[in-house]
């Protein structure tokens, strides 16, 4: 059975939801460009205990229909300050001596791609994955969610949600789950589960039964 939650504890996770969003909406348009170095990583994730806290939290239920989805309902990769949309910034912040031109383009660096280990010095060999795929958070949760929340989300610079790596290993994944897709390094596996499982309790997404097993077993080992 489904664990059924109490209004209690939906009303505690939508006031979560909500701060979140309102959060995420005031940064839109609002990076500093002064600070500390790239710090060459997303925002780290919980420990694989905390995750595991997360995941049991999580309502278990079998995805929704797709029906009705497209990436343009997920408005990403948005001006976040000047010239520089959220693709660069996250560019900046992952890699290593990145220098920008006058448009924000990243000119010169370097990216490890932690998923499978390689590093690229052209940002063209590079995509920023959503941790959570927008197809799949779609399917479990986001298709009630409004445009302006489907935006924080895909542009969520505050979680681990967003992360530079190997162009061709991100669209190897496209929307799967962690049942059906995991990084190709092994060593990843723990921080890539903690990633996905915070996310979808920060957003209170579903989660289906293979999915929670998969998880589960991951962050069982860590």
């Amino acid at each position: 059975m489904f664990r059924t939650r109490t209004i209690t504890a939906r009303r505690r996770v939508y006031a979560r939801r909500a701060a979140v969003f309102a959060g995420l909406s005031a940064l839109v348009g609002t990076v500093v460009l002064s600070g500390p170095a790239a710090q060459a990583a997303p925002p780290t994730p919980p420990s694989a205990a905390t995750a595991r806290s997360y995941l049991s939290e999580l309502t278990v239920k079998a995805e929704g229909s797709s029906d009705g989805y497209s990436r343009d309902l997920f408005p990403h990769w948005i001006t976040q300050s000047g010239a520089c949309n959220t693709r660069e910034v996250v560019l900046k912040r992952d890699g290593t001596n990145v220098q920008q031109d006058s448009s924000c383009a990243a000119v010169s660096g370097s990216w490890y791609s932690p998923y499978d280990g390689a590093t690229w010095t052209a940002a063209s060999d590079v995509d920023i994955d959503h941790v959570v795929p927008l197809a799949e958070a779609w399917t479990s949760g986001a298709s009630g969610w409004t445009t302006a929340e489907r935006q924080s989300f895909a542009n969520d610079l505050t979680h681990a949600q967003l992360i530079a790596v190997t162009d061709n290993v991100n669209q190897s994944k496209s929307d799967r789950d962690p049942a059906e897709w995991l990084p190709p390094s092994s060593g990843y596996h723990c921080m890539y589960a903690r990633m996905w499982v915070q996310v979808k309790h920060v957003y209170d997404l579903t989660v289906d039964s293979a999915e929670k097993s998969a998880l589960s077993g991951i962050l069982s080992g860590c």
